[in-house]
């Protein structure tokens, strides 16, 4: 049995209709990100952080996933691998694909929008309607400075795998970008799937450009055939 590790980003999601993050410009969806992805900003407009996500919460309703994520989750599936799905993206479309294939979920490093967390208590819950301003919840999702989750369990599985593939980032987002790094210390071998070179592609002992619809099932074809 294969141990892999896929990380992917919103490259994965973009061919669902799903807004990718346009950090270069400092916008995103048409807001300023600090604004309305970090703990300042919710704390100085809580309305418009809280209006944010649930246009976004309800635009999940729109997509679906793509033959990129179910073939992940066809792979998830395969019992000739250990496969650990992380992402950085907060839609649900991994989820769907997974639960489709009968495959283990994903791990959401960056939060999830049908979840809610108590600003005091720290409790999370499902939540896929609006979360209204007055209320004691916060969309959960993790902003700029604050601790990606599962960070432990990712630590390990980049220490025991012997696969990484990247799909779909940019690599100007850490920790998600020193993956690689970590993986190739513990000599797994790197993929990169992607529509164009990330910052950290020279660290990638295989790249493979185009769009992930095409690109990811070619490759878990070669893995599973």
């Amino acid at each position: 049995m294969s141990r892999i590790v896929i990380l992917t980003g919103a490259g994965i999601s973009a061919e669902s209709g799903v807004p990718t993050f346009r950090a270069s410009d400092g916008l995103w969806c048409g807001h300023r990100v600090e604004a309305v992805a970090t703990p300042e900003g919710f704390a100085a407009n809580p309305a418009l952080v809280q209006d944010f996500y649930n246009m976004r919460r309800r635009q999940l309703a729109e997509v679906q996933p793509n033959a990129a994520h179910h073939a992940l989750a066809r792979l998830a599936a395969n019992p000739a691998h250990e496969v650990l799905v992380v992402t950085q993206n907060v839609d649900d479309l991994h989820d769907r694909a997974h639960a489709a294939a009968g495959s283990p979920p994903p791990l959401h490093m960056h939060g999830e929008l049908l979840k809610a967390r108590h600003v005091i208590t720290g409790a999370v819950q499902d939540w896929r309607t609006d979360i209204p301003v007055e209320s004691d919840l916060r969309p959960h999702i993790v902003w700029f400075g604050e601790m990606p989750l599962e960070m432990d369990r990712i630590e390990r599985a980049l220490d025991a795998c012997e696969l990484f593939i990247s799909i779909g980032t940019s690599g100007n987002v850490y920790p998600a970008a020193g993956f690689v790094s970590a993986a190739r210390y513990a000599g797994a071998h790197t993929v990169e799937l992607n529509l164009e070179p990330s910052l950290g592609h020279g660290l990638f002992d295989e790249k493979i450009l185009g769009p992930a619809t095409q690109v990811v099932p070619d490759y878990v074809s070669r893995l599973i055939s």
